[in-house]
């Protein structure tokens, strides 16, 4: 009781001595259980309901009132609406049902948390399976909303319709619906279907190269036959390319691909009997040997062995291409690549068998094609790489193309003339053998997609 008295004077006569000096802050005031100062414009409260609100305007004619959002249905059918975690998991461990059923499961699991490593624990369906089922399902869907027949459709219910739907993704919702009409009629596998859906993909960005306009970027089957036939004009071997040839002309739709595709196999087939022109034929115009390569995007990322060159630019002349040093090879369990010098440029391309063969390859790069002599109707403006092997450095072939510099050249650069050309000067060596000529990739917009390709 004696502490009490003495502690409640000493608060009383010390707190008078602290508001006289100074202000005190909010929270020494709540400290010194001071009493918390009262703002001189103090406001009642203010209620919504009633502040004053303008009069209802009806909205204008033909514009559509606000709607307040509402989420998209369910991808799940009704039977599974109802289900628990627990029941979705069995269903998709014991597989119940069609795959395109139980497909849209798997999203709504990984919406309630559960990762792929989860999911795939419990059900036994692997990650990248999870990920093919969910993107079959939505191009399946896709065919759906596009009144694709219920018929035809139900081919793909069984258990490989998935793998098939899938290799049909990068395809835009009319070009799915022609690519699954041909997948049923032909009974095609899920590699037939890769291959055909990436020829209807790569078909438009071909657009100007030789036989192109022959072909209908409507017909899948023409795309298929248009990728054998430009794979025909790359091959090296006879045998290859005629091969080729009658993979095109057994996937050719239309009258006009199929006849194009005849005469270019009567064209092989005079070639590769050594006979050249037949007797009695008129001479054709000089016609290209050399394959021409458009570059697609992505494609070296895809090709299963790649190709590492030096690159010198055609204005550097004859004394840079004696200086690179040659192709790159890999060395050691890890592949490491290996070059006889050091150099500044170098391209990777595609393990095609043109460049593979090149024993001592090297590539040219011309700022513009046009520079070119066998320059066709257009598509020669941009820039182009000329991949010639050093190796074969002698004239021996009117019909064949060769690097060249110096006089032969363009002044001090370097150029490319055909072989009856360089003998008719007396020119018996060049630099090398042109081997291949590729062309970069082709931006078109014809080949987005547009907004109502869009699922």
């Amino acid at each position: 009781m004696a502490l009490l008295s003495v502690a409640t004077p000493l608060k009383a006569k010390h707190v008078p001595l602290l508001v006289a000096t100074y202000r005190p802050s909010l929270i020494l005031r709540r400290r010194l259980y001071l009493p918390m100062p009262v703002s001189p414009r103090r406001c009642g409260r203010v209620y919504a309901s009633k502040l004053p609100t303008p009069p209802p305007y009806p909205p204008p004619p033909g514009e559509q009132v606000y709607q307040p959002f509402r989420p998209p249905p369910s991808p799940l059918p009704a039977k599974y609406r109802s289900l628990g975690t627990a029941e979705r998991l069995e269903i998709l461990r014991d597989r119940l049902g069609m795959w395109h059923e139980y497909a849209p499961l798997i999203s709504t699991l990984s919406d309630d948390g559960f990762t792929p490593p989860s999911i795939e624990e419990v059900t036994g369906i692997s990650g990248v399976d999870q990920n093919r089922l969910n993107v079959a399902a939505q191009v399946r869907d896709s065919l759906v909303s596009a009144s694709f027949d219920p018929e035809l459709l139900a081919f793909f219910d069984a258990g490989g319709g998935a793998d098939l739907l899938y290799e049909l993704r990068f395809l835009n919702a009319s070009q799915r619906a022609a690519a699954a009409y041909r997948v049923i009629e032909h009974r095609l596998d899920p590699k037939a279907a890769q291959e055909l859906a990436r020829a209807m993909k790569d078909f438009r960005r071909r657009r100007g190269d030789v036989g192109w306009d022959r072909f209908s970027a409507a017909s899948p089957g023409d795309c298929l036959a248009y990728t054998h036939f430009r794979l025909s004009r790359e091959s090296m071997s006879p045998a290859e390319r005629m091969a080729s040839l009658d993979r095109a002309v057994e996937a050719a739709e239309t009258e006009e691909a199929r006849k194009w595709i005849e005469e270019e196999i009567e064209r092989a087939s005079r070639q590769r009997e050594g006979g050249g022109i037949a007797a009695g034929m008129e001479a054709e115009e000089p016609r290209v040997t050399v394959p021409v390569v458009r570059l697609r995007y992505g494609e070296v990322a895809e090709a299963s062995t790649v190709a590492l060159l030096p690159v010198c630019r055609a204005e550097e002349g004859e004394e840079r291409i004696a200086a690179a040093p040659g192709r790159c090879r890999a060395e050691g369990e890890l592949g490491v690549m290996a070059a006889e010098r050091a150099w500044a440029r170098w391209v990777v391309l595609p393990g095609w068998e043109p460049v593979v063969a090149a024993g001592n390859g090297v590539a040219v790069e011309f700022v513009d094609g046009r520079v070119l002599p066998w320059r066709g109707s257009g598509g020669w403006e941009k820039a182009v790489l000329v991949v010639a092997d050093r190796g074969r450095r002698e004239v021996g072939a009117e019909d064949g193309y060769y690097l060249v510099g110096g006089e032969e050249g363009r002044g001090k650069g370097l150029g490319v003339e055909r072989g009856g050309k360089l003998m008719g000067k007396g020119v018996k060596e060049a630099l090398g053998t042109v081997v291949l000529v590729v062309k970069p990739p082709r931006e078109e917009e014809d080949d987005m997609l547009g907004d109502e390709d869009w699922d």
